[in-house]
């Protein structure tokens, strides 16, 4: 690949590894970031869901400082209760951590390591030597030009 004289040394394509096994690994990336995104949902669903909870039990305080009897019915039925059959948030992260998150990272990671000996972003390395603008003060090919 031409972009590697213009890299710094973590992300030149190492010698042996041809175009369509960059993009396989950038694809393989881009999967694994939205994994990402789609962890990150779940700590959000797992925040606004504890929230709502103390918010849950703001609301049956002042039910019962107001002298409804609903507020007993509130906190029994749903204060703390479980969001699906016998799981919290927290334990819906913990099995997704354990079941996907985890072992798609190793393996992502592995794959790398094999494939590209451990350098990541190679495509998007590729793209920035590609799209950037030479001899332009804001489009270095590494970070320590100037």
């Amino acid at each position: 690949m031409d972009s590697n004289r213009e890299m710094d040394p973590a992300h030149q394509v190492p010698e042996g590894v041809d175009e369509k096994t960059v993009r396989a690994l950038g694809a393989l990336s881009k999967a694994l970031e939205t994994t990402e995104r789609a962890r990150g949902h779940l700590y959000g669903f797992h925040q606004l869901t504890g929230t709502a909870d103390f918010e849950l039990g703001d609301a049956v305080r002042l039910l019962r400082e107001a002298g409804h009897e609903q507020a007993a019915r509130v906190e029994h039925a749903i204060v703390g209760r479980n969001v699906i059959p016998g799981h919290w948030t927290f334990q819906i992260i913990e099995a997704y951590n354990d079941t996907y998150y985890r072992p798609f990272a190793a393996m992502e990671r592995d794959i790398v390591d094999e494939l590209a000996a451990g350098r990541d972003h190679l495509l998007e390395a590729h793209l920035k030597t590609a799209r950037r603008t030479r001899n332009h003060p804001d489009h270095t090919p590494t970070p320590t030009d100037t």
